[in-house]
């Protein structure tokens, strides 16, 4: 991973100088995404499927997002991004997973939370953006698997860690038009574990109004301890946000 964090970094360092916005520019945005789930959780080398054993399969999911960007040479812009992903599901576990025995009904409840910081340059900025920089998600998830009935045993599943990544993003506008397509990325993979983040969205400006619409897709593969998440999640998104 320390080899992964120098060159990201050394990345940053070459793209700095090479182009900065022209004016200050502030926007918002909040965005309705509408996701499957599939993977497995693991604790104690126990594993079940979230998607046949716990029917975690699909719901929809907040996303909140802001950035600022400046004139400013060498100094990177920001960007803040908060996703929480809250689903409930009812099934059946096939085999024992921790404390709780195969074969009976389980409710179950899956909160992700996670919080990026992002420090990026603008490489190009004309009809043709792109965008390079370093991520620092910090990621918060928990499983809970309770026997049906509210008396029977309970299991928790947590992860928690700071993530460095890489982020990528670019956007083709269509002149005079206020229509454009794009994408976004943050991915890393080190040490046997693997985040990645991406969306590809096309876009419509009308003066202040910013609208979205396209596909997310978001893998996390991350232990922490005898605890692991493997998962993805992936569907389309609406957004509409406010730039200045």
């Amino acid at each position: 991973m320390r080899k992964l964090i120098f060159a990201l970094g050394g990345s940053l360092v070459i793209a700095a100088p090479l182009a900065s916005a022209d004016i200050l520019g502030v926007g918002a945005n909040i965005s309705y995404w509408n996701s499957d789930l599939s993977g497995e959780a693991g604790k104690n080398n126990d594993f079940v499927d979230v998607e046949n054993d716990l029917d975690l399969d699909s719901d929809s999911n907040a996303n909140l997002s802001a950035y600022f960007e400046h004139p400013v040479p060498l100094l990177p812009n920001v960007r803040l991004n908060y996703t929480r992903i809250e689903q409930s599901g009812r099934g059946q576990l096939s085999t024992g997973f921790d404390v709780v025995p195969g074969g009976v009904d389980v409710n179950s409840d899956l909160d992700l939370d996670q919080f990026d910081v992002t420090l990026y340059y603008e490489v190009l900025d004309n009809w043709v953006n792109l965008d390079l920089g370093l991520t620092a998600r910090n990621l918060d998830g928990e499983l809970i698997i309770q026997e049906a009935g509210g008396a029977g045993s309970v299991s928790q599943t947590d992860v928690d860690g700071v993530i460095p990544m890489g982020y990528l993003a670019a956007r083709f506008d269509l002149p005079f038009s206020g229509v454009s397509v794009g994408g976004e990325a943050n991915v890393i993979s080190f040490d046997g574990d693997s985040v990645y983040d991406y969306n590809a969205y096309g876009q419509y400006q009308l003066s202040l109004l910013q609208l979205r619409a396209g596909y997310r897709q978001m893998g996390v593969d991350y232990e922490d301890g005898d605890d692991r998440l493997d998962i993805e999640l992936g569907g389309p998104f609406v957004s509409a946000g406010l730039t200045f």
